[in-house]
């Protein structure tokens, strides 16, 4: 077993491989591979007729996926986001299982050279797939001060977002901010410490790594071609870690299980559109003994639903 494994703990994996009602021959899909946690424990439950897929948007995890299963029939793996998951030949069949473990996963964290973290400084990135996209830096260094604004307080609920947005562009007007200590460092002289406990930038770099990755974008159809991919009784299983994602999960899969939203007032109530979705059981939460073993697992939350006929 590697570093990254030993360092690596998957969160809830009991809750969410029990949550995918695994059966030998099914066809599941881990839409966010990581490091491998939840796919080994999915494999695991798998005979020779069973099948995994696994995806990620990062090079890193798509690199390690290959080193552990290449040689595995029963394992295809694809470098790609989740959200594009209907487009890969190999779901064409029907899935009777999508396991997605939302946001940056700890190796991206621990890896200082990807810019996700402000405890160490390193190149301001933020990118989940290093081969595309534009990074953190260069965001930073073209949009309108009112852009970043909107960002940090939509992504990032960060109630200072204009103040903070005012000095990054007047900082830049100086020089680029390419580092991440650079922003940390800005954002703590600019807010001060506001939340005991909690470093002044954690709410900016949360909005910067949702907006450059387009994370909730890439949720919502990600959501929607799992539902589209599941066979009839097959599980979605979801972890999310704060609460813009669990909020979409929830309205997600209530909006998917057929229930009326509210109609106005005088007007015959509106007709409920076909189910495709139901509940399974409420959200789910890591209990404290794995809180206590693994802090980052603290804000995690796991919904899951199964697809109707």
């Amino acid at each position: 077993m590697g570093n990254d494994e030993l360092r690596h703990i998957p969160v809830m994996l009991d809750e969410a491989v029990e949550g995918l009602a695994v059966h030998p021959g099914g066809r599941y899909l881990d839409g966010t591979f990581g490091r491998g946690g939840h796919a080994r424990a999915v494999l695991s439950r798998l005979d020779e007729s069973g099948r995994l897929l696994l995806m990620d948007r990062d090079p890193q995890a798509i690199a390690r996926a290959q080193a552990l299963f290449a040689d595995d029939a029963r394992v295809a793996i694809r470098h790609g986001n989740f959200a594009d998951m209907a487009q890969w030949d190999a779901v064409a069949e029907g899935l009777d299982g999508v396991l997605l473990d939302i946001g940056v996963s700890s190796p991206q964290l621990d890896d200082a050279s990807r810019g996700f973290s402000f405890m160490a400084d390193a190149p301001l990135d933020m990118r989940m797939d290093t081969t595309q996209g534009e990074s953190a830096a260069e965001f930073l260094a073209h949009a309108e001060e009112r852009e970043i604004a909107d960002v940090l307080f939509r992504f990032g609920e960060e109630r200072f977002s204009r103040r903070i947005a005012r000095a990054i562009c007047e900082r830049r007007e100086q020089a680029p901010i390419t580092r991440t200590g650079e922003l940390a460092e800005l954002v703590a002289k600019t807010i001060g410490r506001r939340e005991p406990g909690k470093h002044p930038a954690t709410r900016t770099f949360q909005g910067l790594r949702i907006a450059v990755n387009a994370e909730l974008d890439a949720l919502e159809r990600g959501l929607s071609a799992a539902v589209d991919c599941l066979k009839p009784g097959g599980r979605l299983a979801v972890i999310s870690f704060h609460s813009l994602e669990d909020r979409m999960v929830k309205r997600f899969i209530k909006d998917e299980s057929g229930r009326v939203q509210g109609g106005r007032r005088g007007l015959p109530p509106p007709e409920a559109p076909k189910a495709r979705l139901r509940a399974v059981g409420k959200a789910q939460f890591p209990s404290a003994d794995e809180v206590a073993v693994n802090v980052r697992s603290r804000s995690a939350v796991l919904r899951v639903a199964e697809r109707l006929a």
